[in-house]
């Protein structure tokens, strides 16, 4: 689910719009607007547990509901993420009134059941690209060494390194030096290739505590010391599949092409 805690996946299947069955989930406002980590950070105390196609949801030890895709004749609901607009599938009142009562106010749960209705943005993709409710592309690739590099930057300031959740990345590489992605324009990782095309700018989602929901100051402020470019503050590397298949950890990491 968009904006709740990550997943560990021991291996996942890529799909044309991202992991299977990631970020198909999204809670939306009165308006149908996407809500995030970024409004309501207590999102990342939401611990989903997929299974047999349906999520069961909890938060700070309380459980919530299991909750299945909505069946093919669900109303449909038009929502909006960032400057796409599309439509997805009302997931019902019982999900819609524990999220509420969870964040506070009204708020819905809907499912891209078509995750083919969304298009990437054009300037990076293809025609046919396409993608789930993640922010913008299919999948978001960050690298160890550039994070250990980051948290040398934290030390040395006096600051406390940080994890590698606070990036919330769909796959995460070692063994390549820091910041070598920033050159990489196609890879392979195990038998799937991808098309690298955008640097990810950051929010300050990535000051959020994963597990706690509480804000701080760091990662952004020295993202915006050392990896400001143009108006964005730089962590990762967004990724298109050029082709499915299944990803596993320990996966070899081959670069096709950089810069």
């Amino acid at each position: 689910m968009k904006a709740a805690r990550a997943v560990d996946l021991d291996e996942s299947c890529v799909e044309p719009w991202g992991l299977a069955g990631d970020r198909r989930w999204l809670l939306v406002d009165g308006n149908g607007r996407f809500i995030s980590q970024r409004e309501k950070p207590s999102l990342a105390r939401v611990v989903v547990q997929p299974g047999g196609g349906s999520i069961s949801v909890s938060a700070d030890g309380v459980p919530g509901p299991t909750i299945s895709p909505p069946p093919a004749d669900a109303p449909l609901l038009k929502v909006t993420v960032w400057s796409s607009t599309l439509l997805a599938a009302e997931a019902g009142p019982a999900a819609d009134a524990w999220f509420s009562a969870y964040l506070g106010g009204p708020v819905r749960l809907v499912y891209l059941d078509d995750p083919t209705r969304r298009p990437v943005n054009p300037q990076y993709g293809r025609n046919g690209d396409v993608v789930s409710f993640a922010d913008g592309y299919p999948l978001l690739l960050a690298s160890a060494g550039s994070l250990g590099e980051l948290g040398d930057w934290l030390a040395a300031d006096g600051k406390i390194p940080v994890p590698m959740t606070r990036f919330r990345p769909s796959v995460v590489v070692a063994g390549a030096p820091p910041w070598a992605e920033d050159g990489w324009l196609r890879i392979r990782i195990g038998a799937v290739p991808f098309r690298v095309v955008k640097p990810c700018g950051r929010c300050v989602v990535t000051t959020t505590d994963q597990i706690t929901g509480e804000r701080g100051r760091q990662p952004l402020k020295m993202l915006g010391q050392r990896r400001r470019f143009g108006k964005e503050l730089v962590f990762g590397q967004n990724l298109i599949p050029d082709s499915g298949g299944v990803i596993r950890i320990g996966d070899p990491v081959e670069i096709l092409d950089a810069s």
